[in-house]
């Protein structure tokens, strides 16, 4: 059975300027394989409301689930949400339960529910909203696109909220082989042995350490044992 598959969407002009350092594929990629659910893609974006809803149709059509992050804060250059109802084809306004959740959260802080924190209540028809156990304005789900925030913590929460409602398959397991050679000397075996395991995912990972050239090869599968007689050949070859 092949795995379900997934790509995830970052969103905002700070990851492009390079101001801000993402960190959120890196975690949702490490969730996502011991899951059993392939992440095929990641594309970042501009808070540009066309570009979003163009990468969100794309993406939900190509892929089993499309995990977004960043763009669903209280300031006018948030525009997640309203890209994602767009490309999805529904109406947006503020939801009861999403508004009675925040009120009580600012009820409780003493600052007040302004307009600008009312924005955050804004939900799509039909979506269902993914619990924020850090700062309580939600995510939400709708179809396959789960929208989360982007600052890292609330997104790890965000993504711990929604994991346990997907379905994966076999987790993906590796192994690793580090070889003092370069690539060029290798590259020729370690084709061959890829093409006699197609069912599995190889990779040269090339370093340079103390001038000298060498290379970590990565051996990637869902079946133990496909992956140990893989290893044993490649270990036969360059260990």
């Amino acid at each position: 059975m092949t795995n379900p598959t997934a790509a995830i969407l970052v969103i905002g002009d700070e990851i492009l300027s390079g101001r801000t350092r993402d960190s959120n594929l890196h975690f949702l990629a490490g969730e996502l394989t011991r899951l059993g659910i392939t992440l095929c893609e990641a594309r970042i974006v501009a808070d540009i409301h066309s570009e979003i809803v163009d990468a969100v149709r794309t993406l939900s059509s190509k892929y089993t689930h499309l995990f977004t992050s960043g763009g669903i804060g209280p300031t006018h250059d948030d525009i997640t949400a309203d890209a994602v109802a767009e490309a999805m084809g529904v109406p947006i306004s503020h939801r009861a339960d999403a508004m009675a959740l925040l009120q009580a959260h600012y009820d409780r802080s003493g600052l007040p529910f302004n307009e600008a924190r009312q924005r955050m209540a804004r939900i799509p028809d039909g979506a269902a909203l993914i619990d924020n156990p850090v700062s309580t304005a939600p995510g939400f789900t709708i179809g396959n696109v789960h929208v989360m925030a982007g600052v890292p913590n609330i997104f790890q929460a965000m993504v711990a909220s929604v994991l346990p409602t997907l379905t994966g398959g076999p987790p993906l397991l590796s192994q690793s082989l580090r070889v003092n050679r370069g690539e060029g000397e290798i590259a020729g075996p370690f084709g061959a042995l890829a093409a006699e395991f197609p069912d599995l995912s190889m990779g040269s990972y090339p370093f340079i350490q103390n001038g000298a050239h060498g290379a970590n090869l990565v051996v990637r599968g869902t079946d133990p044992g496909r992956l140990d007689a893989a290893m044993v050949k490649l270990t036969q070859l360059f260990g």
